[in-house]
Order: C-alpha cells, then structure tokens, then sequence
C-alpha cells in the first residue's frame, strides 16, 4: 500500500474564531508540497479565519496546526522563518513609495519581482499609490514569492479585480506551485477562476468543511455546488455584507 505523502501542512480537527467564540470548528484539511488547494465557500463561512489560524495570527481553540510535520502555536513571524509567506486581502503596499521601494524595504531584488511578472519592470519608478489595483496586487504576490516560502497562504488576491487581472494572477499562483514546489492555500472570490488551477477544494459553509474533492471532481458538479453551498459567490458578483465573523 502507498503511504500518502506527508502533507506539507495539516489542520487536524480546527476550531478558532474570536476570544472564546469559535467561529470554524472540526476543520480537516491538508496541503502538499506544490499543490494548489481552493478553500471555496460563501461570505461569512470562515475562509479567512481559518487562514488567519494557520498563519498563527489567530489562536486554535482547539485541534492543531502542523506545519513541516511539526504542530505549531508560533506567531505569523517564526513560522514566516519557517518558510509560510500570507498574503492577505489588503493589499500590503507602502503607498508613498514606488514600486522599487516597496521590494527593497522587503529585501526582494527587482529582478525576481519581474521575473514572476515582467510588466512590473517599467512600473518600477512609479509610486506605489498610482499603480492600479491588479499592479498593487502583482507587487504584492512578486514580494511573497520572491521570498521562496515553502507554503503560501493567499486571501481573495482578485478582491475588486477585473477578471482578465485575476486570470494573470492566478496563472503566477499556478506557475509558482508547479515550478518551486510551493503548496498554496488558495482563499478566492472568483470560484470558477480558482477551479481551473486547484488540484484540491475544501467546501466550507458555517464554519465546516461541508464538501472536499479533487479540482476535477469540483469542477464537475460546479453548478450544484454553487447553488447548494455558494450563493453569492459567483463569479463577478458583489460581496454581500458581511452578517457574521469571516
């Protein structure tokens, strides 16, 4: 028999929320080096509470944490040495300095920020405040690859994004797992968009896991899924007001 293989990261039985309300409980999911997996789910199902624990910015409740084989309670900033890297849906940029400056404070090279996208290099002189939301964003995620992290937590990179722009973003997502082996937690607005690149999908609806499978499987009951489970999530649609915790 095949032992699988060991999962670069692991949430064994995850509850976490705010203070002592737990907002995810029973969260089972894992990660492997060089894969993508979609965590997809309406507004209010507990995606980005269930990244902010696994980034160690929010503290289990219970279950656990494995990260390189190892359970973890560090904070965001040890298991970044770790090798994690997270980007959230704020777009983490220094406005008031240009591009350039913004991969210097970083410690990352032009030369790798414009190897993942190449139509940052013109932009580089440019402050950071004019680029567009899809080149802030393209700053942002150059910054975190360029860091080489071994698993990479991306929160609704395409968040009021133009879909031709999240296409781009997304196809950087899928080159940087299969070229450095980098396993990525992919949280993402545009379902269908995150589908053609996911080689796993975790479902999640008030705070559970509720549905998993393969992309494929996924994308092949797309539409049930989206009626079932992903009511105003669709693709190009606008975010409901948040009722509950994320």
């Amino acid at each position: 028999m095949n032992r699988p293989a060991e999962a670069l990261l692991e949430c064994r039985s995850l509850a976490a929320g705010y203070g002592a309300v737990a907002v995810v409980r029973d969260v089972d999911l894992r990660v492997e080096s060089g894969e993508i997996v979609a965590l997809i789910g309406p507004n209010g199902a507990g995606k980005t509470t269930t990244l902010l624990t696994v980034a160690g910015e929010l503290p289990t409740i219970a279950g656990e944490v494995v990260f390189g084989g190892a359970v973890t309670k560090a904070p965001l900033f040890r298991r970044a040495r770790q090798g994690m890297g997270f980007v959230t849906e704020e777009r983490s940029v220094f406005m008031a300095l240009t591009a350039e400056e913004n991969l210097r404070i970083a410690g990352v090279s032009r030369a790798d920020a414009c190897l993942l996208f190449p139509e940052l290099e013109p932009l580089m002189g440019r402050t950071a405040g004019l680029l567009s939301g899809g080149e802030q964003q393209m700053l942002t995620l150059a910054r975190a690859v360029a860091r080489a992290p071994k698993l990479l937590l991306i929160d609704e990179l395409s968040l009021g994004l133009a879909p031709v722009v999240v296409k781009r973003l997304l196809q950087a997502v899928q080159r940087v797992a299969s070229e450095r082996a980098t396993g990525i937690l992919l949280v993402e607005q545009h379902v269908r968009q995150a589908l053609d690149i996911a080689h796993r999908v975790y479902v999640m609806q008030r705070g559970r896991i509720v549905m998993s499978g393969t992309g494929d499987e996924v994308r092949g009951r797309i539409d049930e899924i989206e009626a079932t489970y992903l009511s105003g999530s669709r693709d190009g649609s606008a975010r409901q007001a948040k009722t509950e915790p994320r």
